[in-house]
């Protein structure tokens, strides 16, 4: 089973992973200031949601941040907004992302680049798939096209 998620989304809704069973989930663990990384595998994701057409439903997406320092419900919201509106996004206190990156076996490192909020993070860049029935089953790493998302999440709903 893919480890429990529990705690308010980013839109103030209570989140739990489990209710998720019957899609398949992809997980995400990113940060709103992310340059590079984080937007492209958004924008990967949202892609593979768009080729999946009617079948979009099958794909939830939940991007996890690895930053909760600046990313608030509200930032969080706003960023995933601009990718797809379907997407979630989980964000808490230092302590409870913490111990999701724990469950995950997610690293995240602090890089300071001048002033308080001059800071970048280093992180762990896999998208996490977690099956109908929460088996985490597979993990992508970074820079994997649309179409290997939709082939992955059309294996996975099948089952």
């Amino acid at each position: 089973m893919a480890p429990e998620i529990a705690q308010d989304a980013a839109d103030g809704s209570a989140f739990r992973l489990s209710a998720l069973r019957g899609k398949v989930v992809v997980l995400e663990f990113g940060f709103t200031h992310c340059a590079a990384v984080c937007p492209a595998s958004l924008a990967s994701l949202a892609a593979a949601r768009q080729k999946l057409g009617a079948h979009s439903d099958r794909l939830q997406v939940v991007f996890i941040s690895v930053d909760p320092e600046r990313d608030t419900p509200a930032r969080l919201k706003t960023y995933l907004a601009q990718f797809d509106k379907g997407f979630v996004g989980i964000t808490g206190t230092p302590e409870q992302m913490a111990a999701i990156r724990k469950d995950y076996g997610i690293t995240a490192t602090k890089h300071t680049a001048g002033g308080k909020t001059g800071y970048q993070m280093g992180h762990s860049s896999y998208l996490y798939f977690i099956d109908k029935k929460g088996m985490l089953r597979a993990l992508m790493p970074f820079g994997r096209p649309a179409d290997e998302i939709v082939h992955d999440v059309n294996v996975l709903a099948a089952e």
